[in-house]
């Protein structure tokens, strides 16, 4: 069980590595995690679609290929494009001495090679949501203003081989990052409360201030001491 432990705290040090792509981007920050997490959930929202499609997918294997697909940059960092001209990018020792004595190793071993070889529709979907994560960000970027991220897009759609990938891709690009929360038709972006019910009238037609019933007013002959001497009055 030890060795199952470690190799649970090496997989959540991903929480603190850091992608080394967005220095060239000049802003943003992420975590290999961070990339891991939006991959695998747009590898679901892929792997879905495409069996809507007729496709046969596979899908609890797309999702742990898309999980673990970075586990080896626990010990080797986020080597981007730059530092891979210049650097041995040693991922399978780092992936071999990661999956080292563990009672599944050779399932994730497969899986790797099965991600390295991209011949599989599971992983050519699950590189398709690597890159639209990525994408993702990107738009982000460019919503804020950044001036390389619309560069940047077009290498994005240059890498995606699925036609359901090309689909999101395009769906993306015609959409803005706050789409799913900014409904400025809404009444409830003016109140988060939501409309406000209906008020109620005053006998004169005014509306309450209060938005509640108004007190009823009283004409002179039936309040009391005033008008008729036998009801009380003066």
């Amino acid at each position: 069980m030890k060795r199952i432990t470690d190799f649970i705290f090496e997989g959540l040090f991903l929480k603190k590595t850091p992608r080394s792509g967005f220095a060239f981007l000049g802003r943003g920050r992420e975590s290999v995690a961070e990339h891991s997490f939006g991959a695998t959930f747009i590898a679901y929202v892929l792997g879905q679609l495409a069996r809507l499609g007729g496709k046969e997918v596979d899908l609890e294997k797309l999702l742990t290929l898309t999980l673990f697909h970075d586990l080896a940059e626990a010990r080797t960092g986020d080597l981007n494009y730059v530092n891979k001209r210049y650097l041995v990018n040693r991922e399978d020792l780092a992936t071999n001495d990661a999956l080292d004595s563990l009672p599944f190793r050779d399932a994730l071993l497969s899986l790797r090679e099965e991600w390295i070889e991209n011949k599989t529709l599971e992983a050519r979907l699950s590189r398709d949501a690597d890159q639209l994560d990525m994408l993702v960000e990107l738009k982000k970027h460019e919503a804020e203003g950044s001036p390389s991220a619309g560069e940047w897009i077009e290498y994005c759609r240059l890498r995606l081989k699925t036609d359901v990938g090309l689909k999101v891709l395009e769906s993306i690009l015609e959409s803005r990052p706050d789409d799913w929360w900014f409904a400025k038709k809404e009444e409830y972006w003016v109140d988060p409360k939501g409309p406000e019910p209906p008020r109620e009238t005053a006998p004169d037609g005014a509306p309450s201030a209060t938005g509640k019933p108004a007190p009823a007013t009283q004409s002179a002959a039936e309040k009391p001491g005033s008008g008729d001497p036998d009801k009380g009055g003066n």
